[in-house]
């Protein structure tokens, strides 16, 4: 059986406050952003999740080791005390967004070219028209 695991960080990225949630499955990495604006409550956040997690638009999976910590009291104590100073979003998490970003943008270009050919081409059969019809009288 394969476990999935789940985590959101919130830090404040100038003007806003932004949260990355990152999920480890089948030894895959996916993340996603998402703005908050102004300082989110708990209660907010944990809404969030209840609503909306699962419309998020998760990044390509990108492979990574996952990291088995042993069962121990102390130990968790650690780690819940340095996810309370947390020092950032992990070089992973952040590979993980600028590829989605990449693939949104290459994305928004292919629209933007379809839709400037099909207005060119839109634009050359108004000519055409308008030539034949000055053609039409004589």
């Amino acid at each position: 059986m394969d476990t999935q695991t789940g985590k959101l960080t919130v830090f404040f990225e100038e003007p806003f406050w932004v949260g990355v949630f990152e999920r480890i499955s089948e030894g895959r990495l996916s993340v996603c952003k998402v703005t908050f604006g102004g300082e989110p409550k708990d209660c907010e956040i944990w809404e969030f999740i209840l609503k909306r997690y699962g419309h998020l638009a998760f990044s390509p999976a990108v492979k990574t080791e996952v990291k088995r910590t042993p069962d121990n009291h102390k130990r968790r104590q650690r780690d819940a005390k340095k996810q309370l100073h947390p020092s950032g979003v992990g070089t992973k998490s952040q590979q993980a967004i600028q590829t989605q970003r990449e693939e949104l943008k290459a994305h928004r270009n292919q629209l933007r070219k379809e839709r400037k050919d099909a207005e060119r081409q839109r634009q050359f059969e108004l000519k055409q028209q308008k030539r034949k019809a000055k053609h039409r009288g004589h």
